[in-house]
């Protein structure tokens, strides 16, 4: 069965990318014990930048913990100084690092069903510059793109509360658009 492997949240802070302050929350860090699910997002989170993370449809983002050794390697392959063995929970800025559910699984309007709360699958994450910065090489977005290895954002349907460690089902939604299709059909439209 999927389980949450950890739950990750973040406070906007400015760091600096491309010699500029620029305002971000993708620095997420884990949290112990349960989490508040609401409309908005978890407790405790923010987003910067609205027009591309956070709100109603985008409150919660889920990233398969299988997709990480692919970033360790593709790390090294860029030279990364200073890289870990592994990478820690939440390195790919993601509130839920996700165990057994990739994106070739899950389709728009999916239900990730916990018990005290369930969120509905909308769309896949798109990279970024900030991706760049906190994979630590200027590629990052761009291998993305070419993987597919994008996660998904979440709306919450049912607030309730969430812990590391919990199982849920993947309801089935419509099934009329699988999130890598979505995904791929994105990247298309920008690399035009």
């Amino acid at each position: 069965m999927p389980t949450v492997l950890s739950i990750q949240t973040a406070q906007a802070r400015r760091v600096q990318i491309n010699e500029r302050a620029i305002l971000t929350a993708i620095h997420k860090l884990p949290v112990s014990g349960a989490v508040s699910v609401m409309p908005m997002g978890l407790a405790g989170d923010e987003q910067a930048d609205l027009s591309v993370h956070g709100g109603l449809d985008k409150a919660v983002y889920a990233y398969p913990f299988e997709h990480y050794p692919f970033w360790q390697v593709a790390r090294a392959q860029a030279g990364v100084s200073g890289i870990d063995e592994s990478l820690p929970f939440g390195a790919v800025g993601e509130n839920l690092t996700l165990r057994g559910v990739l994106e070739t699984d899950v389709w728009v309007g999916d239900v990730l069903k916990f018990a005290s709360c369930e969120l509905r699958v909308t769309q896949p994450r798109e990279p970024c510059y900030k991706f760049n910065a906190v994979m630590g090489y200027n590629g990052a977005a761009k291998a993305m793109a070419q993987n597919g290895c994008c996660g998904f954002y979440l709306a919450v349907d049912q607030p309730g509360r969430l812990s590391a460690g919990e199982s849920f089902e993947l309801i089935p939604g419509p099934r009329r658009l699988r999130i890598t299709e979505m995904f791929n059909a994105k990247m298309f439209k920008h690399m035009r």
